[in-house]
């Protein structure tokens, strides 16, 4: 089968949950036999080599600064790229069977749309998240804020075969008044299936994720000082970077916490596992989240993760509050800390039924599992 996977972003040149499927779905894709181009903006030196095994990798668009300010995507490279895919599909449109695409940027899955009628390609789009008109208001202003939320409907209601990865974003979808069928993919983990054993908890609390507003990285020294009153030995590290990483180390400095939490930025993955295998639980204070990859690499481990309940939060459909981890009401001091505390209080006992919900779970949450369910929806699309 010929397939073209059409994303602005290319892993590890980016860093995200979406980038990282994209990367995964390409080579998985390419190692099974199939044809796999993969469409982006140019993210490496000209000339090097973007390193995706088996996948032709082509750049339909210059390298371009994504942000304009603190996790604000800039409107001028989804514009660039809905252009350069257009293009593209228009010229090659006869070589795929089947174009996969993100919905977000949106003019991208617009492009494809456009381009498909003459070849007749199977059109198959992702919606890792479709935003409320309240967010997306706040995300860019009344005026901004209503154009995004018309263009996303206008996608929305594009004949294709849509994905969505929780229960959340699917029935948004639909509210959109999506033209099609909606399926969910259970799972975007690529790691081991296999038991791992379940180490002893340090009193050691792990962040890892980008640092951008929605996230509220900066929450993490506050909590983390409210339950040291309790708890003295609790450490943090705050794993990733971005444009929040200043103020967090801010907060950090404030709180005379710098012997017990670390801010180092982007670590290596060896590091990244370690940290995570050893930690008393991930804490993913996040007000939005799409899916929560982290929370299932963290179970794996046997580490419970410590979520905030939210309208925006898709993660907290992985979380078995007192099973493989605990919600919290808010990302307040006091709440982040209570949840920290219970998840301290559960012992080897919550590591244990974490690992074992780990177990019970991770054929379903497996990245393979979904592309089985990707490939059978592109035979049937």
């Amino acid at each position: 089968m010929r397939v073209c996977i059409v994303y602005d972003c290319l892993f590890p040149h980016t860093v995200g949950g979406a980038e990282r499927w994209y990367r995964n779905l390409s080579e998985r894709l390419a190692a099974d036999g199939h044809e796999v181009v993969y469409l982006t903006l140019r993210q490496w030196e000209r000339g090097a080599d973007p390193g995706v095994a088996g996948v032709e990798v082509r750049a339909v668009g210059p390298r371009m600064s994504l942000y304009a300010g603190p996790g604000r995507r800039r409107v001028l490279p989804p514009l660039v790229f809905g252009a350069g895919v257009l293009w593209h599909l228009l010229v090659h449109g006869r070589r795929y069977d089947v174009v996969h695409t993100a919905s977000f940027p949106y003019f991208s899955l617009l492009a494809a749309a456009i381009a498909r009628p003459p070849w007749r390609y199977r059109l198959v789009s992702d919606w890792h998240e479709v935003w409320t008109r309240d967010y997306w208001r706040e995300y860019l202003g009344r005026a901004g804020g209503d154009l995004g939320w018309l263009i996303q409907r206008l996608c929305a209601r594009v004949p294709q075969r849509a994905f969505c990865f929780s229960r959340l974003h699917a029935a948004r979808l639909r509210d959109e008044g999506l033209r099609g069928e909606v399926t969910i993919l259970p799972g975007e983990y690529d790691g081991s299936l296999e038991p791992r054993p379940v180490r002893d908890a340090e009193a050691l609390v792990v962040f890892a994720g980008r640092h951008i507003p929605e996230k509220r990285v900066p929450a993490i020294p506050p909590a983390i000082a409210r339950a040291r009153e309790q708890l003295p030995e609790l450490r943090a590290m705050v794993l990733g970077d971005g444009p929040d990483r200043a103020q967090t180390e801010s907060v950090v400095r404030e709180l005379g916490l710098q012997g017990a939490v670390e801010v180092p930025g982007f670590v290596d993955t060896e590091v990244v596992e370690s940290a995570m295998a050893r930690a008393l639980c991930l804490l993913l204070p996040s007000r939005r989240e799409g899916y929560g990859l982290v929370v299932i690499e963290a179970a794996a481990s046997g580490t419970p993760s410590v979520l905030v309940a939210g309208p925006d939060n898709a993660a907290v459909e992985l979380v078995e509050d007192g099973t493989n981890g605990v919600i919290a009401p808010s990302a307040s001091p006091a709440d982040l800390a209570a949840a920290i505390l219970r998840v301290h209080a559960g012992g080897r006992a919550l590591r244990e039924r974490t690992a074992e919900w780990f177990a019970h779970n991770a054929r379903r949450l497996s990245l393979g599992h979904s592309l089985e369910i990707v490939l059978a929806a592109y035979r049937r699309a």
